[in-house]
């Protein structure tokens, strides 16, 4: 026999006024909210009509009255009318038939909630008619789910993440979480709208309070889809990254790479170079996304990578080009410590740049120095785009092997500056560049020039003592060092300047350039 029917038994024969059982169809919140004796009185916040009460003295008669009139069970609660609106029909006397009301208008509640996004959303109308049919298709899936979130409260989580498993993979591409947002709340006051002629007044609010409680977790779990949309995108943009950056690294370029590069964002710069440090002490992925928020901040384009204890950079914006800048000397009162020192403009003397003031390679390097661990930072020469970056990067990378040798090397220190470095390890690049650079351009300007330069270096940069091997006055020497200065770009009285035009001297002459018909001048006892 039905509860309702066997509490009817029980007041016609005069039983006392127990409760029966409640059916185990309500959340616990609502199944105590119903399992009051007091009827609550139906209001709204949007304002709706609520049935008219009875006398004055019905409420205080329901209470202290036993329930066992005869017109109790037809009529539910003492004092309770027919809910207004259209459709309503008689009151409803228990849960189940409030629940059986609600599914069995889940296709109704579903249209006037897509007709209202229609009308309160702008953008709404502007999609598909395949997005909306699975938008609308959503909704009624929720609406259905929230039945049986109130007839299986243990289960309240799985219910309600259940709702977007019927929508398509596309759909979150297609709606963003915020328009998610927009969606939930709509679609909740759509529904509130049609409580009333759900749900007697003496259910109304109850069933209120359950409709915004399922709305809670419905938002959290449209929030976790999207959230798990975003890590898988996140993980899959990573692995991109990290693909694109090794083909720069490996020298491997082809017509794939630029488009595999725009698939994570990046937007084609104007120029390019390739910055190596050392990789912080940190996992992979965080070291990374401490360079994008570094680049953030600078305005730069950058793709970044851990190779075994290296970390690479490829950084794109509108700075000029490295290989215009003249050589890098260490700054004054810089450490000897490697990768302790800094420029006088670098992050040690004020900070790095300020956002979109990379005007040069350096200062793009300067600005990504917060995400490198501690040691050396090199940036390699400037390409015009991304297919150049490789010989960027190889040039960054063999300055990297070698800037150990020159403990005071600023930081960062471009790969062009430790060309003698690399020639005495071997590179046959920085050998040739040394000699065309710095040895020819002073052949060619005639040998007093050269001859000058030679001795002063083999005399251990002493003005007396190339004078005198020269018969020269010490002013000539002065003079035709100021025009080999003009002409390499390099000064002999600069420590790290000298020592670059001598090893590049020393290559000249091993590479048959150098006349043998003379031996260099013989210093006087």
């Amino acid at each position: 026999m039905a509860d309702d029917e066997v509490g009817a038994a029980s007041r016609a024969i005069g039983a006392p006024p127990d409760h029966p059982p409640l059916p185990p169809s309500l959340s616990p919140a609502t199944a105590a909210s119903f399992s009051s004796s007091t009827p609550v009185p139906s209001s709204s916040s949007r304002g709706r009509g609520t049935a008219p009460a009875g006398p004055a003295g019905d409420a205080a008669a329901a209470d202290s009255a036993p329930r066992g009139s005869a017109g109790d069970a037809a009529t539910g609660p003492a004092g309770a009318e027919p809910a207004a609106g259209p459709g309503a029909g008689p009151a409803l006397g228990t849960t189940d038939e409030v629940m059986r009301r609600v599914e069995l208008a889940s296709g109704r509640l579903a249209t006037r909630a897509a007709t209202r996004m229609t009308e309160v959303l702008p953008w709404y109308p502007g999609m598909s008619a395949r997005h909306r049919a699975d938008i609308q298709l959503v909704v009624q899936a929720g609406i259905s789910s929230f039945v049986e979130w109130c007839r299986r409260p243990q289960h309240a989580r799985e219910l309600s993440g259940d709702v977007f498993r019927v929508a398509p993979r596309e759909l979150v591409r297609a709606v963003t979480f915020r328009r998610l947002v927009d969606l939930v709340r709509v679609a909740v006051e759509a529904i509130e709208d049609e409580v009333p002629t759900l749900a007697g007044p003496e259910h109304e609010q109850r069933l209120l309070a359950d409709v915004l409680r399922y709305s809670r977790d419905i938002a959290f779990a449209g929030a976790v889809v999207y959230a798990r949309a975003a890590e898988e995108r996140g993980a899959w943009d990573a692995r991109l990254e990290a693909l694109v950056v090794d083909h720069v690294v490996r020298g491997e370029v082809d017509r794939g790479l630029p488009s595999r590069a725009a698939a994570v964002g990046w937007r084609n710069p104007p120029a390019v170079t390739v910055v190596v440090g050392s990789a912080p002490p940190t996992s992979p992925e965080a070291a990374v996304d401490e360079v994008h928020r570094c680049a953030r901040a600078a305005g730069l384009e950058v793709l970044a990578g851990v190779h075994h204890d290296r970390l690479v950079m490829v950084v794109g914006g509108a700075f000029g080009p490295a290989d215009s800048d003249p050589p890098v000397t260490a700054a004054a009162g810089a450490s000897p410590a490697a990768g302790a020192a800094g420029t006088g403009t670098g992050p040690a003397a004020g900070g790095t740049p300020p956002t979109g003031s990379a005007e040069t390679a350096l200062d793009a390097a300067r600005a990504l120095l917060p995400s490198c661990g501690p040691g050396p930072v090199v940036v390699g020469p400037i390409a015009a785009d991304l297919t150049g970056a490789p010989r960027s990067a190889r040039a960054a990378l063999a300055a990297a092997d070698v800037v150990g040798a020159w403990p005071a090397a600023p930081r960062p220190v471009p790969a062009s500056a430790l060309l003698p470095e690399l020639a005495l390890a071997g590179d046959a690049d920085a050998r040739q560049s040394l000699i065309n650079k710095v040895y020819l351009p002073l052949r060619n300007a005639g040998s007093p020039l050269l001859e000058t330069a030679g001795a002063y270096l083999d005399f251990g940069a002493s003005l007396e003592a190339t004078a005198r091997a020269l018969y020269l006055h010490p002013n000539t020497v002065r003079y035709r060092l100021r025009k080999a200065a003009d002409v390499c770009g390099l000064d002999p009285a600069d420590h790290r300047e000298r020592f670059i035009l001598h090893i590049a001297l020393v290559l000249g002459r091993l590479d048959g350039a150098q006349p043998t018909d003379r031996s260099g001048p013989e210093p006087r006892p």
